[in-house]
């Protein structure tokens, strides 16, 4: 990608850390296949039709549960809810059973957030034997990691590819990969048939990156606001594009995420004239028909509202929608269509960032947003 000023040469890893990603997931795919025998054994060990799987995490490591909430719980039979560690923390009793055979899929970018690391604590506490964890992290040197080691009969950890260790405040290529990975080893086919998969949306993202300039034009207009709408899976990715453009402005662009139905019933009435609406389209015949309605009703509204739709062309033309069309999808692996999206929300975010002034690695000014979370407190839970 082209460099267009001095504000973009100061940055050391952010932009990297975004271009990079459609390399890291080939990398991905190469080392998950490796450990396909491992991982594969640990699932009929500790996967029953009785167990129920919790995805977890902190923030955008959170998003991933909610993205594959479903994909998971339709691969494995098994009941599956994406709930975060913030939420764990302060309620464990009402979301961990103890005579449920459980098993807590954490999601961790360093595995160092006091929340995360209070979650599997209290799981392990709660629930006992029951409870059985998979960590998929970024950090080799990070507590969790360190917590599965010390019981590796009843807990795997999956350590990814050093790059995916972001060093930038954001998450970008940390978020994709975890995200691959889990889509990955949910399937039940072998790993060497999602190949071509993986190679579709390395191809899907460099299409994107390649058209960066256009999400550079088009953000760094007199936006303060902008909502991003997904269906299904794609609302957990609308979340983490509405926080990445948001903590990469400092909070001077502020966000929101919505389902498109979701979205008529109040949430609508934040938008204004300096609203740009994003439209992450599914590649499913049946949602589209629901996201087409909505477009057009902001369409023909009377005071025109900017719009970006991402994904298959609309089939008339929306006159208030800059559209970016995505590269057909000929695998039948809808669910990984999902990973090149989050792209979207990265590049408005750091455009965004470079246009106001910040510096995307560090955009907290006030430093109250860090890499890792400060000044939580845990406490102890007697049960």
């Amino acid at each position: 990608m082209r460099v267009d000023s001095d504000k973009e040469q100061s940055t050391c890893y952010t932009l990297s850390e975004i271009e990079g990603q459609p390399h890291l997931w080939k990398k991905v795919f190469q080392q998950i296949s490796k450990e396909e025998p491992a991982i594969r054994r640990f699932f009929q060990d500790h996967i029953t039709p009785e167990t129920e799987i919790v995805l977890t995490g902190a923030g955008s490591s959170a998003f991933i549960g909610e993205a594959v909430e479903a994909y998971v719980q339709k691969e494995t039979g098994c009941r599956t809810r994406a709930i975060a560690t913030t939420q764990l923390v302060t309620n464990p009793d009402l979301f961990l059973e103890p005579h449920r055979p459980t098993l807590l899929i954490s999601f961790a970018r360093s595995g160092n957030s006091p929340e995360s690391i209070a979650t599997v604590e209290l799981a392990d506490q709660i629930c006992g034997e029951n409870m059985v964890h998979l960590i998929i992290t970024c950090n080799d040197e990070g507590i969790l990691m360190n917590y599965a080691r010390q019981n590796p009969e009843r807990n795997y950890a999956i350590l990814l590819p050093e790059e995916s260790n972001d060093k930038s405040l954001a998450m970008t290529g940390s978020f994709t990969s975890m995200l691959l990975c889990i889509l990955l080893i949910i399937r039940k086919k072998p790993f060497q048939y999602s190949a071509a998969a993986v190679e579709h949306i390395a191809a899907q993202g460099n299409h994107i990156l390649k058209h960066s300039d256009l999400f550079n034009r088009l953000i760094n207009q007199e936006f303060d606001r902008v909502v991003f709408l997904g269906s299904g899976p794609l609302v957990g990715i609308a979340r983490e594009c509405h926080l990445k453009l948001q903590e990469l402005t400092d909070g001077k662009v502020i966000c929101k995420h919505d389902s498109f139905l979701g979205f008529r019933h109040g949430p609508r009435a934040v938008v204004n004239e300096k609203t740009l609406v994003v439209y992450l389209f599914s590649n499913n015949d049946y949602s589209r028909k629901y996201e087409i309605d909505l477009a057009r009703s902001i369409n023909n509204e009377n005071h025109k509202i900017a719009c970006l739709s991402i994904g298959k062309i609309v089939p008339e033309n929306l006159s208030n929608a800059t559209t970016f069309e995505l590269l057909k999808n000929t695998i039948n692996y809808p669910d990984f269509d999902m990973i090149p999206f989050t792209l979207i929300g990265q590049l408005l975010g750091y455009h965004r960032s470079i246009g106001t002034g910040l510096n995307p690695d560090n955009p907290s000014v006030s430093g109250a947003i860090n890499r890792v979370v400060q000044g939580v407190t845990i406490y102890p839970f007697k049960d």
